[in-house]
């Protein structure tokens, strides 16, 4: 499976941040960053569904906030830090450094 990712230049803002704008898919983010190179595709969101979980990666590729590495018979997900860093200076720890803290409400 051949797949296709924006190259660094092409990454867009919008797309990254809603690829990142969903709960499942920033959590992915997370744990890549946490076990990088370790986990295969169908580990990363083991709850949901096989179909659901191709949509979240799928987004996650086209975005380009992530690649997908052939090893072996797998795939193995790897976050591009290197070139979201360097397409969008900070942007990546800002999110990051959000995760588990409390929402504002909104009235």
């Amino acid at each position: 499976m051949d797949t296709v990712e924006p190259t660094r230049e092409q990454l867009r803002l919008s797309a990254v941040l809603e690829a990142l704008a969903s709960p499942q898919r920033l959590e992915v983010v997370v744990r890549l960053t946490q076990e990088p190179a370790v986990l295969a595709c169908g580990e990363l969101i083991p709850e949901v569904s096989k179909s659901t979980r191709s949509h979240h990666l799928r987004m996650l590729r086209d975005s380009g906030v992530m690649r997908l590495n052939r090893d072996g018979r797998y795939l193995r997900p790897s976050l591009r830090r290197d070139d979201l860093d360097a397409r969008f200076p900070g942007l990546l720890d800002a999110i990051l450094g959000s995760v588990g803290e409390p929402q504002a409400a909104t009235a």
